[in-house]
């Protein structure tokens, strides 16, 4: 016996808890008024009345609790659909290659030069396997709270030279300038190695989709007591149907899709992750031609100093 999919139960659920509960509630809601207005010179018809409503009241928000609680549930079980969904296209592709492969070694369907071949393939897949699983449960550790993050004192300055270090070295293949506007001499509280991971992301998210005439800028500025830090570049844009979706693992957008650039849509979930992880913010905003983000973290108070005293001499 097959059963719908866990969504859909739990939208049936939410309209028989509808059914159940809001309608004769209505109705009794409706009889309370009536007893209380004919109930002036009834004390006891007055009571009841108010018992009946007071009744009708605690239904009503008893039955908005349990339609909230099924709503997250049915967003939950549709996210777990998506992701397992996904997560099966991304195994697939390698492990149907490395199957592939190891049934021609076992025919015996390959010669000498090809099995060395057939051999070096699988070694790539697998470590192709290998990454996408690390990176999976590295990205559920972050989300989860499980990874403990260092309290250290990180320099912007310093933490935008060593990500832009990192960028060059993953675009060796094609180098591109990074415009930058910063203003010196901020600092934040965090853990260094993950702040500059999230911005290489951002860079590398910039770089792969934008076209020849790469214009890709990070700006970084005080904002009151938070510091900003934002990449823009001139790329194809993110459509308004995929940006509620955008941080979603393995989502890629249509036109990112369209697009060819490679990526299993990990990228922007792990900024988010990170940034949570700091207690700051992450938007954007988007257009054809045009993208911005933005992280937002809080400005480190600096310990303020005390005036080094000046020797007296004595006379």
């Amino acid at each position: 016996m097959r059963f719908p999919p866990a969504n859909l139960q739990l939208r049936r659920a939410q309209l028989v808890l509808m059914l159940a509960t809001l309608l004769p509630t209505v109705a009794m809601t409706a009889v309370g008024i009536v007893l209380i207005v004919i109930g002036h010179g009834s004390t006891p018809t007055l009571i009841s009345g108010v018992l009946v409503l007071t009744f009708c009241t605690s239904v009503i928000t008893g039955y908005i609790l349990g339609s909230i609680f099924v709503t997250k549930g049915a967003s939950l079980a549709r996210v777990q659909n998506d992701f397992t969904a996904a997560i099966s296209h991304e195994l697939r592709t390698p492990v149907t290659s490395i199957r592939l492969l190891i049934e021609s070694l076992r025919d015996g369907r390959l010669v000498d030069a090809d099995r060395v071949e057939a051999l070096t393939l699988i070694a790539r897949e697998t470590d192709r396997l290998e990454t996408l699983v690390g990176r999976v449960l590295e990205l559920s550790e972050l989300e989860s709270g499980g990874h403990i993050y260092a309290r250290d004192r990180v320099e912007i300055d310093d933490l935008l030279e060593e990500a832009l270090a990192a960028f060059a070295a993953c675009t060796l293949t094609r180098p591109t300038a990074i415009t930058t506007a910063i203003e010196r001499g901020l600092t934040v509280t965090g853990d260094r190695g993950t702040l500059v991971r999230a911005i290489v992301n951002l860079l590398t998210n910039a770089w792969k989709y934008t076209g020849e005439d790469k214009q890709i800028s990070i700006e970084v500025r005080p904002a009151g007591r938070w510091i900003e830090i934002i990449v823009r570049d001139n790329g194809i844009g993110i459509d308004r149907v995929d940006q509620r979706s955008l941080y979603e693992q393995f989502h890629r957008g249509r036109r990112a899709v369209d697009s060819g650039a490679p990526g299993v849509g990990l990228g922007l979930a792990f900024v988010r992750a990170i940034v949570r992880g700091h207690r700051g913010k992450l938007d954007f905003a988007s257009r054809p031609g045009e993208t911005a983000f933005r992280i937002r973290l809080r400005r480190r108070r600096e310990p303020e100093r005390s005036p080094t005293p000046v020797p007296v001499r004595a006379s």
